[in-house]
């Protein structure tokens, strides 16, 4: 069926001047990648994935400017030791950055490498991307397989020593960041990855994450600083025999966010867990979309995602679990829930469950509600103020959310940072 003309039109506008490499190991995946882009169209406010998302600034020809954020907060993830690595406006930066060498790991940059006739990446770049456009048209993740020049290819063979921290800065007001990482995780081996910070003014990023029988990925990332900042990232995860893919995001600020997270249990008894926190304030909004297939023996999965929202903040979840034929002993658990402070916000829930196997415990729910008169009432009687009383209810409820974080101290440092957002917007 032919595009609408008006979506043609839109995805020219956008890759307009844009060019893909015609040389190097990379060059057949952005081919694929931009026909397929140039195929489903960038996406409309009328597409069935994004009706609560309008994603007409992710898609214009030119980013939205974003003001610069100055802070003297603490650096976040900064107790721990940890491999550095900082992209500046979506260009890595090895002033900044600790040595790529580390035991157990090979790091090398997408553009340092993606000219050379062989890699190990050519195996998975655009691949997971590919594979995940299917039942659902993902064409924002396409755009980034076509057109990213920089980002890091990862081969995990051992377990470091040190989590891998990534930090996303932002200098430039109009900067437009395309960032694309692939990961390898051989079998056995386990590594810690961190995200934080703006990026850009727009920034879309893709993660393809390949995970071996027995292997393990644990990925933590923070979104927040500049208010203004646009966002649209996508994590695309296989996961072998016995392996463990673990991923929890927490969110503050930001006038639109989406983060899509796409996985495969592959192997039998694969464990994936994706949870996400998130607390708007105002022009604020903010889209969580997962999809997760079942396609093995005795999987477990979890998607656990609370939202507070305030002053007419919008929050977004559609998240859907497909258990295929033959995936029997499948454990999945879904929850979607928002605290809402006031008359003004909003929290759109699409969970979905699709089942094709007859030996399952698979539940999905999703909630909205008002804090607890009663519980708000025990706290002030025992005179705690009410803008206190307030903040401990909503890191009560956003708990089952940041308990999916494992590492103890990463787990204290992201509900510190919580509170204090709390305590000042009092």
């Amino acid at each position: 069926m032919a595009l609408p003309e008006a979506t043609v039109n839109a995805t020219e506008a956008r890759i307009a001047g844009l060019q893909t490499p015609e040389a190097g190991w990379s060059a057949p995946a952005r081919k694929s990648a931009l026909a397929r882009l140039r195929a489903m169209g960038l996406p409309q406010r009328r597409d069935e994935y994004w009706k609560y998302t309008r994603p007409d600034t992710l898609v214009q020809a030119d980013a939205p400017t974003a003001s610069l954020f100055e802070t003297e907060e603490r650096p976040l993830f900064g107790e721990i030791d940890q491999l550095y690595l900082v992209f500046v406006d979506g260009v890595f930066d090895p002033e900044a950055s600790d040595d790529l060498s580390m035991e157990g790991i090979t790091i090398e940059r997408l553009a340092d490498v993606g000219s050379a006739d062989i890699h190990w990446a050519r195996d998975l770049y655009g691949v997971l991307e590919t594979r995940g456009q299917d039942p659902v048209a993902r064409p924002l993740a396409a755009f980034n397989t076509a057109f990213a020049t920089d980002g890091l290819l990862i081969h995990v063979h051992g377990t470091p020593s040190r989590p891998i921290r990534l930090m996303y800065q932002h200098a430039d007001e109009s900067s437009d960041a395309v960032l694309h990482h692939v990961v390898r995780v051989d079998a056995g081996a386990s590594v810690t990855i961190l995200e934080n910070g703006p990026a850009a003014a727009r920034f879309n990023k893709c993660m393809e994450i390949d995970i071996a029988d027995g292997g393990q990925l644990h990925h933590i990332r923070a979104q927040g600083r500049d208010h203004e900042r646009r966002a649209a990232t996508h994590m695309f995860a296989r996961l072998g025999t016995e392996s463990v893919f673990k991923s929890f995001t927490l969110t503050a600020n930001g006038v639109l966010t989406r983060n899509e997270v796409v996985v495969e249990l592959t192997g039998d008894n694969g464990v994936a867990h994706v949870a996400g926190a998130c607390v708007g304030d105002g022009d604020f909004h903010h889209d969580d979309t997962v999809f997760i297939t079942h396609d093995a023996v005795n999987c477990e999965s979890r998607q656990v995602f609370k939202k507070v929202l305030r002053n007419g903040a919008t929050g977004v979840f559609q998240g859907k679990i497909l258990v295929r034929e033959g995936a029997q002993k499948t454990d999945g658990y879904q929850i979607s829930q928002s605290l809402l402070l006031d008359g003004d916000s909003q929290f759109l829930a699409k969970p979905e469950l699709e089942i094709y196997a007859d030996d399952v415990a698979c539940s999905h729910g999703s909630t909205s509600g008002a804090i607890d008169e009663d519980a708000m009432f025990y706290l002030r009687s025992r005179g705690v103020p009410e803008g206190e009383a307030t903040d401990l209810l909503t890191l009560a409820f956003l708990a089952e959310a940041v308990e999916e974080i494992e590492n103890e101290t990463l787990r204290e440092d992201l509900v510190q940072r919580l509170a204090d957002w709390l305590q000042r917007r009092r």
